[in-house]
């Protein structure tokens, strides 16, 4: 199985992710490593990526989802995926790609990345545009909503059980 963890920046994708992979006894990575160098310097400078410069980063992560597939065991992919047409694209098999959506407070996000060091992600604007950005699930997309006022750890296993894997 693939599970994407999502959510805005600062809702903490990679931490939950993270922990999520060792619950499970899976592999982790994180999307933000797939950008180009071009887009890499974009994010930097706080400037929003638009859906032409996320095409190719989309097809590359679809590649991995695909390749996970084919293996056994579990993959955790920490993603925005903030929009359905990005989601859609990257649940290359409905029963075993799954969502996990981080939902929070903008207020308590924002506050979080005032305190955080990222490579990406030093602004609250690119919250701001995310937030702006980020299109409701759908009830296809069957995902497992996880709340933000939860430690990593407690978020990792809340998810977990939502998808039926502890």
């Amino acid at each position: 199985m693939v599970i994407i963890v999502m959510g805005v920046s600062g809702s903490g994708k990679t931490e939950t992710g993270e922990e999520l992979a060792k619950l499970i006894g899976g592999t982790f990575l994180d999307a933000d490593d797939y950008h180009s160098a071009e887009n890499k310097e974009r994010m930097r400078n706080h400037i929003p990526l638009n859906d032409e410069l996320r095409a190719p980063w989309l097809a590359e992560l679809r590649g991995l989802i695909e390749d996970a597939l084919a293996k056994p065991g579990h993959m955790v992919l920490a993603c925005s995926a903030l929009k359905v047409a990005y989601r859609y694209q990257l649940r290359v098999d409905q029963n075993n790609v799954r969502v996990v959506y981080i939902n929070g407070n903008p207020g308590d996000i924002a506050e979080y990345m005032k305190t955080r060091n990222h490579e990406y992600f030093a602004g609250l604007d690119m919250l701001i545009s995310q937030l702006c950005t980020l299109e409701p699930l759908r009830p296809w997309e069957n995902a497992v909503t996880v709340d933000r006022t939860m430690d990593w750890e407690s978020m990792a296993k809340e998810a977990a059980q939502g998808l039926g894997l502890v």
